[in-house]
């Protein structure tokens, strides 16, 4: 059997790190295309070291560009290269423009897909990441979803074909390497961190970055905390703390400005914080595996059930010092993500009798 997996963001080297070398061990041949969505050194190319993941074969370079630009780019290479490689499945992992693009050239070559974490939902079309994932859902013949929730929302949609509650492969990720992390990574003495003795943010989606106000009251809040806060700093959001004249709150002494850092150093980060402010979906996803609270600068999460047990709250800039504060941790955080075994059902799936790559 033959894949050919298309890669482009630093949440989806992680995810292919666990997922690929289940592929390897089971004698799958994988053909890596990494279209370059994510080009800075410390968003990518530490990943494919840090985590054992392969060297992708294709290189596209593609990045920095608007939507419609970037994704019509990696269009038209991935189409020569899936006409070269004649894989059996395409595998796309989430929502980016990487991913929509992978799925909308294999969907037109008639080569199958396998989306792994389909079935998320946040219910704003405004997001790219929803655009891209409700379409790559519709055209995928194999769903890999990663909760029940997921496959609820497919239902609605009526999408039952295909589907498959595998679990989160973020949690084979974590146990997989957080052991590595506690060995390896020195983050903590680095910048003389006690567990339990700062928090964690991670800032980087548009409508936090690039609105001045709304930013502005996110640092404000950040300085309001009785702890340091540790914020390692997106490219994005550096670029417009910058042009909003914003950079004397990189000045507190309550912010810990650090440049953005390695999958292990995050385990580490998120594992010894007492809590965790983001904007990002993976972030609140592995706040919940290492049961951290979480604050989410958004209107709404595609990972509702982690607000459903009360380890997630979603808040406005100018509320967060005070959610943070108010916070009551719940007394249960159950099993939302399976047990680490997802990239092995991924595998019985793939091998089974059952999928036949030509219907």
């Amino acid at each position: 059997m033959k894949i050919t997996t298309i890669l482009g963001a630093r949440p989806q080297f992680v995810k292919a790190s666990v997922v690929s070398n289940a592929f390897k061990n089971s004698g799958i041949k994988e053909t890596i295309i990494h279209t370059g969505q994510h080009f800075d050194a410390q968003m990518s190319d530490i990943f494919f070291q840090d985590l054992n993941l392969p060297q992708p074969n294709h290189h596209l370079n593609i990045h920095s560009l608007n939507h419609g630009a970037m994704t019509g780019r990696m269009m038209e290479q991935i189409e020569s290269l899936l006409l070269e490689d004649k894989p059996d499945w395409v595998c796309v992992y989430g929502d980016t423009n990487s991913t929509i693009a992978g799925a909308l050239v294999a969907a037109k070559l008639n080569i199958p897909i396998m989306h792994i974490e389909a079935g998320l939902r946040s219910y704003n079309r405004e997001m790219p990441e929803e655009i891209n994932r409700v379409v790559t859902d519709h055209l995928a013949k194999l769903l890999l979803a990663p909760t029940q929730l997921a496959v609820e929302c497919l239902k609605k949609e009526g999408i039952y074909t295909g589907v498959h509650c595998v679990g989160d492969v973020m949690m084979d990720a974590i146990l997989t390497f957080n052991n590595r992390a506690r060995e390896t990574s020195d983050i903590l003495n680095k910048y003389k961190l006690c567990p339990q003795s700062f928090y964690l943010a991670t800032i980087h989606r548009p409508s936090n970055t690039d609105n001045c106000q709304r930013l502005s009251a996110i640092l404000e809040n950040l300085t309001k905390l009785n702890l340091p806060v540790v914020f390692p700093i997106h490219p994005r959001a550096q670029a417009k703390i910058e042009q909003h004249s914003l950079s004397h709150y990189l000045s507190n002494h309550k912010i810990i400005a650090i440049p953005p850092v390695s999958y292990l150093d995050m385990l580490m980060l998120e594992s010894n914080c007492c809590a965790i402010v983001t904007d990002s979906g993976g972030v609140q996803k592995e706040a919940y595996i290492f049961q951290r609270p979480c604050f989410t600068l958004r209107n709404e999460t595609e990972w509702k059930e982690t607000l459903d047990v009360g380890w997630n709250h979603l808040v406005q800039p100018e509320n967060l010092s005070d959610a943070i504060i108010n916070f009551t941790q719940p007394s249960q955080s159950p099993a939302l993500y399976g047990n680490g075994n997802a990239c092995k059902k991924i595998v019985e799936i793939l091998t089974s009798k059952k999928i036949n790559v030509k219907e």
